[in-house]
């Protein structure tokens, strides 16, 4: 399991294009050497930052545009139309841009860098949390066999559907991330123990009974899951070691024979569900966190 992203990174410093016109500004705007005046240098350096991601000196240069439209005027700035248009504009490109860097190309569910970033705030805020914070591991079992049967059109319609499935009903501050290739991680906040294996039981039996011959005949699909709560008043825990946690009871569901959901309480580790009553429980990497 790879560590955890440190998150969107602040655009990489570069020249400022203006630099060499700085000494010719002034309270008029005036002209550079070639002609154009140093409102439009502003727009136009504006919109080429945008273009490259650079968005916060792109909205200082158009800050410097509008400096130099009004200055020296005593009433209250009108701003002008186009420079709204085009803050207005690079507000919405940067939205898309920062929501397209969280988002799995592939399901349209979040990714592995808003996991990360996530987890780090919920688990600092989890003291404030009625219940603590619950995390659950989610590996599709057998998906190799149905790309390999199906192909991995099917299989991509598969992993579009559980993500669905998994996201259906949560509550609004509870989120499905894709981990890894077949494998999500369900965040569930402000749960007590109980409550989080409930759930994460729910969306087993959830995608266990899917009508999944809809997309082609035979196909069938199940989930193994492991699920780590954190109380609110628990010590020294962190995203990694709570992934790690939910990684070796996900694999002791996976070793108990798969279909099921492995959870740890004092000391013991358990299955749910109807797994509980047929399986008998293999813990080797239950303890591992």
């Amino acid at each position: 399991m790879t560590g955890l992203g440190r998150g969107i990174a602040e655009p990489e410093p570069v020249s400022d294009p203006t630099d060499e016109w700085a000494a010719h500004e002034d309270a008029g705007g005036a002209n550079t050497p070639d002609g154009t005046s140093l409102v439009q240098l502003h727009e136009s350096i504006a919109t080429l930052l945008a273009s490259r991601g650079q968005w916060r000196q792109a909205y200082q240069h158009l800050r410097s545009a509008l400096e130099l439209v009004h200055a020296d005027k005593t009433e209250a700035p009108h701003i002008p139309e186009q420079l709204r248009r085009e803050v207005d504009r690079l507000r919405r490109e940067h939205a898309e841009a920062r929501e397209q860097s969280i988002r799995d190309s592939l399901t349209a569910g979040y990714n592995r860098r808003y996991l990360d970033q996530r987890l780090v705030t919920l688990l600092a805020d989890r003291h404030s949390m009625t219940g603590g914070l619950a995390v659950a591991l989610v590996d599709l079992d057998w998906f190799k066999q149905v790309n390999d049967t199906f192909g991995h059109l099917i299989g991509d319609r598969v992993l579009q559907r559980v993500v669905d499935l998994l996201q259906d009903g949560l509550a609004d501050d509870a989120f499905c991330a894709r981990y890894g290739g077949e494998e999500f991680a369900l965040v569930l906040p402000g749960v007590d123990g109980p409550t989080a294996v409930a759930m994460a039981e729910a969306a087993r039996i959830k995608i266990e009974s899917y009508p999944w011959s809809k997309i082609v005949l035979g196909l069938r699909v199940t989930v193994s899951v492991g699920i780590a709560h954190e109380p609110p008043l628990s010590l020294g825990s962190t995203p990694e070691r709570q992934l790690r946690h939910a990684d070796g009871l996900l694999y002791t569901a996976k070793q108990s024979g798969r279909n099921a959901v492995a959870y740890h309480v004092g000391g013991r580790t358990f299955l749910a569900g109807p797994a509980a009553g047929r399986r008998a429980v293999t813990e080797s990497r239950a303890l591992a966190y």
